[in-house]
């Protein structure tokens, strides 16, 4: 079997825009209205695309051990 000519298509993971919440609260309860904290969480996601993906590969990814807060989304 030859090699096709040109470049071949790889796997890669392209970075989507990171998603942004901001949180202002007040320090205090009642008076010091100025004194507050800023707090941000950021989203950031990756679309992976996976060229010519074989059975084994798509149930390797669907059993995934992945810590809390780490989510992954499959689509065909």
């Amino acid at each position: 079997m030859t090699r096709p000519s040109g470049p071949m298509p790889r796997s890669r993971a392209d970075p989507l825009p990171t998603e942004i919440t901001k949180f202002t609260v007040n320090r205090s309860t009642f008076v010091h209205k100025d004194a507050r904290d800023q707090f941000e969480m950021r989203i950031h996601r990756r679309l992976i695309d996976i060229y010519d993906p074989k059975p084994k590969t798509i149930s390797d990814l669907m059993s995934l051990a992945l810590p809390s807060g780490v989510d992954i989304e499959i689509k065909m």
